[in-house]
C-alpha cells in the first residue's frame, strides 16, 4: 500500500504499472464505515489495482459549519484500507493541490437531475461534486469507480457526468450498508448521539412501511402519511419526502406502467442531516 499527496507522484504511481491492467477508484472524503469497505472490496475484486481518494471537498458544501464538522479521521482510515486492500494506492491531496488558488465548482447541465430533492436544499452541491469527480476521472482515468447508492441522486449526476463530459469510466452503484437497527451508514452519524442513533433506525422503518403502502396508495396520500409519521417523532425534522421516477428523478403525478420509482428521504436529528432512499418496485 502506498499514500500519496500530490498529482505528480500520483501519475507517476499510475504510469508504473502496466498499460493493459485494469484500474478501479472509490473517491472517499474519509470518516470510512463498512459502506466504504463494502466499495472498496467490490472495486478490489474488479480490478487489477484500486485507487482510494480522500478528499473533503469544500466546493459541495453550501453550509460552511457542516464542512467544519465534517469528521476527519485519515490516521483510522488508512488504517482501515491497509487491513482490506493491502496493495492500494491511497490519494489525500490538499484543497491547493486540486484547486490550486481558485476553490470554486464548474458549472454543469445535468438535465435537471440537480434541480429536485437535494438540489431544492443544497445550491451549489452537484456543481461541487461534479467539479471534483471529473477531476479525479481525468487524472486517474479508472476502468471503473464506485459509489454507493445512499446518496442515489449522486449516483444519477455522476453518470450523468460521465455522459455530458464524455468520461469512458463505469459507473458502478452499490447497495446501501446498514446499520443493525436500519439507519443508512454515513459518515455523519458519528456525530449522534447514541440513543438518538438507536432511534434513527425509524427513518428506514418508515420508507419499508412506504413501499409496502405504494402498492395501494396514491404519491400525494403517500407523502402525507410519512409527514405525519414525523410529526409523532419530534426527534427528527423531516426536511422532504420524495417519490420520483428513478431515471429522471422526476417527482411522480401519476403512477404508470413500466416506470420504476424511488423514495427519498432527508431527516435532521439535531444538526445531523441524514438522506435515504429505497425502491418502490
Amino acid at each position: 500500500m502506498v499514500t500519496i499527496q500530490t498529482k505528480k507522484a500520483l501519475l507517476e504511481q499510475l504510469r508504473s504499472l502496466p498499460k493493459e491492467n485494469h484500474l478501479g477508484l472509490v473517491p472517499t472524503m474519509g470518516a470510512l464505515h463498512q459502506g466504504h469497505t463494502s466499495l472498496i472490496k467490490k472495486a478490489v475484486q474488479e480490478n487489477d489495482h484500486v485507487v482510494v481518494s480522500i478528499f473533503v471537498n469544500p466546493t459541495q458544501f453550501n453550509n460552511a459549519q457542516d464542512l467544519e464538522k465534517y469528521p476527519k479521521t485519515l490516521d483510522s482510515d488508512v488504517a482501515l484500507i491497509k487491513r482490506i486492500a493491502s496493495e492500494a494506492i491511497i490519494f489525500t491531496p490538499t484543497i491547493k493541490e486540486i484547486y490550486k488558488n481558485d476553490t470554486q465548482s464548474k458549472i454543469y447541465d445535468f438535465n435537471g437531475l440537480d434541480k429536485v430533492m437535494e438540489g431544492s436544499f443544497r445550491a451549489g452541491h452537484f456543481n461541487g461534486v461534479g467539479t471534483i469527480v471529473e477531476v479525479l476521472f481525468n487524472l486517474i482515468q479508472p476502468r471503473k469507480a464506485y459509489f454507493g447508492e445512499k446518496d442515489f441522486q449522486q449516483l444519477r449526476i455522476i453518470q450523468k457526468l460521465t455522459e455530458i463530459q464524455k468520461l469512458p469510466v463505469e459507473i458502478i452503484g452499490c447497495p446501501i450498508v446498514r446499520e443493525t437497527q436500519g439507519l443508512a451508514m454515513s459518515s455523519r452519524n458519528e456525530r449522534l448521539h447514541p440513543m438518538l442513533r438507536q432511534k434513527a433506525g425509524f427513518i428506514y422503518q418508515t420508507l419499508k412501511t412506504a413501499k409496502r403502502k405504494f402498492g395501494t396508495e396514491n404519491a400525494n396520500t403517500l407523502k402525507k402519511w410519512v409527514e405525519t409519521e414525523f410529526v409523532a417523532h419530534p426527534d427528527f425534522d423531516l426536511e422532504y419526502f420524495e417519490i420520483t421516477d428513478t431515471d429522471t428523478l422526476t417527482p411522480i403525478k401519476k403512477k404508470t406502467d413500466n416506470t420504476k420509482y424511488r423514495a427519498f428521504i432527508a431527516v435532521f436529528a439535531d444538526d445531523v442531516r441524514l438522506i435515504d432512499n429505497i425502491a418502490l418496485n
